[in-house]
């Protein structure tokens, strides 16, 4: 009996051990991703900042959770910038998110440092239609730095390939972090 054309044809595949160690080559001998260098800089000077705030939330069962903000507006009453500490009541990492308008250069991460100290990268963890948001866990170091510090730089490079960078006060942060909540807002949830 005589076969067909279709039976006999069979594509030949590459074994998956054969595919692996052909991706892994590949992408050994890519080359690493260059760290691009800002062609400039400028400081925003007109942001115009509020006070920290500590506003908490409490869910039935569930730890404290607590959000040390501040706020910088432009003139024209859109949010420029905003940073929170976030922290659980019973312990575990504080986290840190950096909101920014869009128009970032993302790969770059935002990047803090009190006073005179060392930068802190924070990079971008996604972006919605008016803003986008960096965040880390803050480590304790960097948070004790905001605690005694005087001045919170956030430096960012936009979309220009221009290093932006703002100073924010740090004055009442330590007051408000580690003072009572200026609000608690509680959740009952019926079972």
């Amino acid at each position: 009996m005589a076969r067909s054309h279709r039976e006999t044809a069979r594509p030949a595949y590459p074994t998956k051990a054969i595919l692996a160690a052909f991706l892994s080559a590949t992408c050994a001998a890519a080359p690493a991703l260059a760290e691009i260098a800002p062609r400039g800089q400028r400081t925003a000077n007109d942001i115009k900042y509020g006070d920290w705030k500590k506003l908490c939330f409490k869910a039935a069962g569930a730890p404290l959770l607590c959000r040390t903000s501040i706020s910088g507006t432009y003139e024209t009453g859109q949010l420029a910038v905003r940073i929170d500490l976030i922290e659980r009541e019973k312990g575990g990492n504080a986290r840190l998110q950096i909101f920014v308008p869009v128009g970032m250069y993302l790969p770059t991460p935002a990047k803090l440092k009190v006073d005179t100290g060392a930068y802190h990268p924070i990079p971008y963890n996604w972006c919605v239609g008016n803003g986008c948001i960096a965040a880390e866990v803050a480590s304790p170091k960097l948070v004790k730095e905001m605690d005694t510090g005087k001045t919170l730089t956030l430096e960012v490079v936009d979309s220009n390939l221009l290093s932006l960078s703002t100073s924010l006060p740090l004055a009442q942060f330590s007051a408000a972090h580690n003072g009572p909540p200026a609000q608690t807002l509680e959740q009952d949830v019926e079972e």
